[in-house]
């Protein structure tokens, strides 16, 4: 009986989950977002379980968190692409209304590794919106992988499946927690 051969992206992805955690960059982003590591909160077995729903070649947004300030609404989002050694990185997330309209991107510069990372912008939503969409994005494969609809109420998150030219959100609810 022969072994099983994996692929870079097999084993890259399956010790991402196991190790769990995040790895992340010094310094602050040219938007006054933050550059600081994560840490999903996520055991092993979880993290282990939720990696095998995604794709990690696609840039997969694993975590949204948001905050009202007086600026307008501070999104902390997790992103969890395999970057690697990778020139198809993941080059920017950002924040539209359902109706696809953005509103705020973050660009990111460089690979940040396997493990999940976070990173932080402010952006302006319209009054009267209850719900955006935040997608992720890589340089190779465009959107792909998943984005989360956010209740900016109430921070509630739900994760969707996102193909490479963007599924659409229109007349989606809000998530309910």
């Amino acid at each position: 009986m022969s072994p099983t051969r994996r692929t870079r992206r097999d084993v890259l992805g399956l010790l991402a989950a196991a190790v769990g955690g995040a790895a992340g960059c010094a310094g602050g982003g040219s938007d006054g977002g933050s550059e600081s590591p994560s840490d999903t909160g996520t055991t092993t077995e979880t993290a282990t379980a939720a990696a095998a729903d995604r794709d990690l070649r696609e840039a997969n947004v694993v975590d949204v968190t948001v905050e009202s300030t007086a600026e307008g609404y501070r999104f902390d989002v997790t992103l969890h692409h395999d970057d690697a050694g990778e020139d198809g990185y993941a080059n920017w997330w950002q924040v539209e209304t359902l109706d696809g309209d953005r509103l705020g991107r973050r660009d990111l510069a460089h690979p940040h590794g396997t493990r999940p990372f976070t990173r932080s912008a402010t952006v302006s939503v319209p009054e009267g919106t209850a719900c955006v969409v935040v997608r992720g994005h890589d340089r190779t494969h465009g959107y792909g992988g998943r984005a989360m609809v956010v209740d900016v109420g109430t921070g509630v998150t739900e994760a969707v499946p996102q193909g490479p030219e963007r599924e659409s959100t229109v007349g989606r609810a809000c998530p309910n927690g």
